[in-house]
């Protein structure tokens, strides 16, 4: 039996992706005035980017008052990222509700489970029904798991891309699922 425990601590969360809305709308060339640094050119994306530093964090501002926030390496790290565009925009006379509800669209996390793998045995063991394997087009195994629901990328290399989960917990979910199911067909 592999010990499960060992791949789900090098575990790292990489991308985290929200959404907010804060229930106006946005004058987006005033935004660019309030924003030390943004990028608004229309003809590009139909958004103003706004970067900030600590954490790193890039907000898309609509004028819809929709607003996604991108490169979070933690929930809490969404919070603060938002929490700064909120405070600027409150400078324009913007008014934001007190706890703007804030959805987390997608969560991308990386593990490594310390060893080379075969991709093509592992192909075949786990069934090509939840598969998409074809290395002439890419390296890497595409496996898409329904509880948790998230699709996992495997490399030769042992590392793996876990994306699509809503919450830290679904990434630590699938990567026991995962050393199991190879662990069961006898390919790690």
């Amino acid at each position: 039996m592999v010990n499960t425990t060992e791949p789900k601590k090098t575990i790292k969360i990489e991308n985290v992706v929200a959404s907010t809305a804060i229930g106006a709308k946005l004058d987006l060339n005033e935004v660019i005035r309030v924003l030390e640094g943004a990028d608004y050119n229309k003809e590009r994306f139909p958004g103003v980017v706004y970067r900030t530093a600590n954490p790193k964090t890039a907000a898309l501002i609509f004028g819809s008052g929709k607003i996604v926030c991108t490169g979070a390496k933690s929930i809490a790290d969404v919070g603060v990222g938002l929490n700064k565009v909120f405070d600027k925009l409150k400078t324009m006379g913007v008014d934001i509700p007190a706890k703007p509800e804030i959805v987390i669209q997608n969560i991308v996390a990386s593990a490594d489970l310390g060893r080379v793998l075969n991709l093509n045995a592992i192909a075949i063991g786990l069934g090509l029904e939840n598969i998409e394997y074809e290395p002439e087009q890419f390296p890497g195994l595409v496996y898409r798991l329904s509880v948790p629901k998230v699709v996992m990328l495997l490399f030769g290399s042992g590392k793996l891309v876990v994306t699509g989960g809503k919450k830290p917990e679904d990434a630590e979910a699938a990567v026991e699922k995962i050393v199991l199911e190879l662990d069961g067909l006898g390919l790690l």
